[in-house]
């Protein structure tokens, strides 16, 4: 019997689904909530431990093969690790990973690695203490770079998320680069994103990722091969390096030509890009086990609306406020 692949009307497959599990965030940072999380009264709560299962099985019998748990801040859940393990045990899903800013790492790694998780994507933003402060407005960085540590002794793959940006950390590279020198990790920078709340900010700090890039290659770092459940960066290594370097540039030529990865708010809706228009809920579809032919209905029909692209090159982002909301 041939395999489920989901896919929408420009031939694009999903196999790689992000779900998250919160909007509520302990960090401020400056480009996504400067002014820190505010809860909306006026919204519906996040999804139960019951509806997470139902909607990862249900993806799971369309084809998608990776979930990566996102927020807001996921480790606010007090059933983080419950989460991890339904998903990892459902059937289907080879890959179980969790984004985080890192705060709870080092305690929750023991725990999470037994429940099935596979690997861990953290921002770090900078490695330097003083400018690490001024972007995220705490003084954890010390404790979150213990958890990367205890993240690789436990043998979880490990990625650190660093958006890039103009006057504040675009000039990082060097220490990444020695804090990879000898670990296996992948350093990804994110070129930044407009997004509706913070269009000044945008404009202020945004910096393309192409020349960056061409560093590298100048430098002698060489361009991966992308997996099927990979992600968007484009990965580049070195023989000098334990660790590599990712970029991940939205506003590059065909960025959204290989996307294999549909977005799932807290709430139980679909996002169909990271930058659409809408969200489409599927809560009603997830309440018990009988519902997954419903539920597969209901995607199939909204993906005929996925657009070719973001269009963030043409100053397009969709009703994205900011990216706690859905998880990046």
């Amino acid at each position: 019997m041939a395999e489920t692949i989901i896919a929408d009307e420009f031939g694009r497959s999903f196999r790689y689904l992000r779900i998250s599990v919160t909007d509520a965030c302990n960090f401020s940072c400056s480009y996504c909530l400067p002014n820190g999380y505010c809860k909306d009264p006026t919204a519906d709560s996040p999804m139960t431990h019951s509806e997470f299962k139902h909607l990862v099985a249900g993806f799971a019998a369309l084809g998608v093969r990776k979930i990566r748990i996102t927020g807001g801040e996921p480790t606010l859940r007090r059933d983080i690790v419950e989460l991890v393990q339904s998903a990892s045990e459902t059937p289907g899903i080879e890959q179980v990973v969790l984004s985080t800013n890192g705060y709870r790492l080092k305690g929750l790694v023991p725990a999470l690695r037994k429940a099935g998780l596979q690997g861990v994507n953290v921002s770090v933003d900078s490695l330097d203490p003083e400018l690490f402060q001024r972007i995220t407005k705490t003084s954890l960085l010390p404790q979150i770079l213990n958890g990367l540590e205890a993240s690789l002794d436990a043998g979880l793959r490990v990625k650190l998320n660093a958006v890039l940006m103009r006057d504040l950390n675009s000039e990082d590279l060097p220490r990444f680069l020695d804090y990879i020198r000898h670990r296996p990790i992948s350093v990804r920078f994110i070129e930044l994103m407009r997004t509706g709340d913070h269009p000044d900010f945008f404009e202020s700090h945004h910096v393309r990722a192409e020349a960056l890039e061409e560093w590298l290659v100048s430098q002698g770092w060489q361009l991966r091969e992308r997996g099927p459940l990979d992600g968007p960066a484009r990965e580049y290594e070195h023989a000098a390096y334990a660790g590599r370097i990712g970029v991940i540039a939205p506003y590059s030529k065909d960025f959204c030509g290989n996307c294999n990865r549909l977005r799932i708010s807290c709430r139980g809706e679909l996002k169909l890009c990271l930058f659409g228009d809408k969200q489409h809920s599927l809560r009603a579809f997830i309440q018990n086990e009988s519902q997954q032919s419903e539920l597969h209905a209901a995607v199939h029909y909204l993906l005929k609306g996925k657009k070719i692209s973001h269009f963030l090159q043409e100053g397009e982002y969709g009703n994205t406020r900011q990216f706690a909301s859905i998880g990046g």
